[in-house]
């Protein structure tokens, strides 16, 4: 039999057996869920089997397709890494990757994802520029930073994006608070409420800008700077807050506070690598952003890949 497999192919069963999901697969592969459909049916065409089960949610793959996953998660690292050597010699082995961020909580996972791209490009200096910045995408503009950590896609000349992950903002009650026995907060449920919050701008606060602005409900703020004088206030009853699930994971788990979905549907944000367009081409930048995304995925909970 004549080999039909590419390297997208494998990709694609990846993608497939990673979110559980074409059309999640499809994004994550900026493909159209069509286009990917085509692969599959050309793949279980040339094998004369089915990949996966289509009556499974999330989607399963069957024992021809998992297979191929385990072909593609022996095959994949190995070209990635012999990419990074070549792209060493084609490009020098110095450089540098200045990190700017806009989310207090980012440094819970972007810390590992440092690690192992340090291991990656051991040459590479690697940074943080120094603390939060309320506009890290200036700092790309002055030279002070060659990506940024951002939470929206604001298209700009000379701006390149590319998706990081999805995640579940949840409420923080004490868990004695009225509020605590409810399965979810509605926006009237803030209206009365203290609200502990970074010092950020109201525009950079999702639970304000997508739940309780377009409510009309603008509650009372506490701001402070770390997080865990903010659960700390939370668990006092000084107020209640909205953090990633993944940054209170720990705390939830030892009943420090409470945390319930905010809306019926929950709230989700997103995560992105911004950074100068003509460095968008750069192997050892596009490899750290692979690396924060497989990190993410595989570290914290309530997270998605865009």
């Amino acid at each position: 039999m004549q080999s039909l497999l590419e390297l997208r192919h494998l990709k694609t069963i990846l993608a497939i057996q990673d979110s559980g999901s074409l059309t999640r697969a499809a994004e994550r592969l900026h493909l159209t869920q069509s286009a990917l459909s085509h692969q599959v049916r050309l793949l279980e065409d040339h094998y004369g089997l089915p990949l996966f089960a289509r009556k499974s949610t999330p989607l399963k793959l069957t024992a021809a397709g998992e297979k191929l996953a385990l072909l593609a998660q022996t095959v994949l690292p190995t070209i990635a890494s012999t990419e990074r050597d070549i792209a060493r010699l084609r490009e020098g082995q110095a450089g540098q990757l200045r990190i700017a961020v806009e989310c207090h909580t980012c440094f819970d996972w972007l810390m590992p994802a440092m690690d192992q791209f340090r291991q990656h490009w051991p040459e590479v200096e690697l940074d943080i520029v120094s603390g939060f910045h309320a506009d890290p995408v200036q700092l790309l503009f002055e030279d002070r930073a060659d990506l940024a950590i951002v939470s929206e896609v604001e298209p700009q000349v000379g701006l390149s994006h590319l998706p990081l992950f999805s995640y579940d903002m949840v409420a923080l009650l004490a868990s004695d608070h009225a509020l605590a026995n409810k399965p979810y907060l509605d926006a009237e449920d803030f209206a009365n409420e203290t609200l502990i919050t970074y010092p950020v701008p109201d525009e950079m606060l999702d639970l304000l800008r997508k739940v309780l602005k377009p409510a009309g409900i603008n509650p009372k703020r506490r701001p402070t700077e770390l997080t865990v004088a903010m659960l700390q206030l939370v668990a006092s009853r000084r107020g209640i807050a909205a953090l990633p699930r993944w940054s209170v994971q720990h705390y939830l788990e030892r009943g420090y506070v409470v945390a319930k979905p905010i809306t019926q549907q929950g709230l989700t944000s997103e995560l992105y690598a911004a950074m100068p367009s003509e460095r968008s081409h750069s192997v050892y930048l596009a490899d750290f952003v692979e690396i924060m995304r497989s990190v993410s995925v595989q570290t914290l909970p309530g997270v998605s890949l865009l």
